[in-house]
């Protein structure tokens, strides 16, 4: 209880009440795999680089990317090729917020914290990145309708950058 005394006026009490944290869930708070899930699939745990083969839109921040994934022969990985891709902050004076390019990607299998298989961009054109200087790292989810590639942020929410294979 707390006493409240406004000016001129005698002491009340007042009596607060609490209302349990449980009736009211925070909004927004989710498990990693349950935001991942509600927007995009669930988080691939096993996947071939042939099931990952084709052209992929941006959605959300991605929006107006565009990223080709080849493979040759059923070989893990092969060539990738990029449209307005996030440019590191290394090269944002040089190349501007986004840039064409093309190189190379692998599937990585167990790369990731939880153990999930991950793609690996090595983009050489327009010039060889090092590693961290653009996005170079993609997991992966789908729900057997739909294919998504995208980067790991906020677990609570839908994964801002994210890119959605075209059929």
């Amino acid at each position: 209880m707390f006493r409240v005394l406004l000016k001129g006026m005698r002491p009340r009490w007042v009596t607060a009440v609490a209302v349990p944290a449980l009736l009211y869930p925070l909004a927004g708070c989710s498990s990693a795999a349950t935001a991942v899930e509600a927007c995009m699939g669930k988080q691939a745990t096993s996947v071939s680089s042939v099931d990952l083969t084709g052209t992929y839109a941006g959605e959300g921040r991605a929006r107006g990317a565009t990223i080709t994934l080849t493979s040759t022969d059923g070989k893990p990985g092969g060539r990738v090729t990029v449209h307005h891709w996030p440019t590191g902050s290394y090269y944002r004076g040089e190349l501007g917020g986004t840039f064409d390019g093309s190189g190379t990607w692998e599937l990585q299998h167990g790369a990731s914290a939880g153990g999930h298989p991950q793609v690996g961009l090595s983009l050489t054109e327009p010039r060889f990145f090092l590693p961290g200087d653009t996005l170079d790292t993609l997991s992966i989810a789908g729900d057997g309708k739909r294919t998504y590639l995208y980067q790991e942020d906020d677990p609570d929410t839908c994964p801002a950058f994210r890119v959605r294979l075209r059929h």
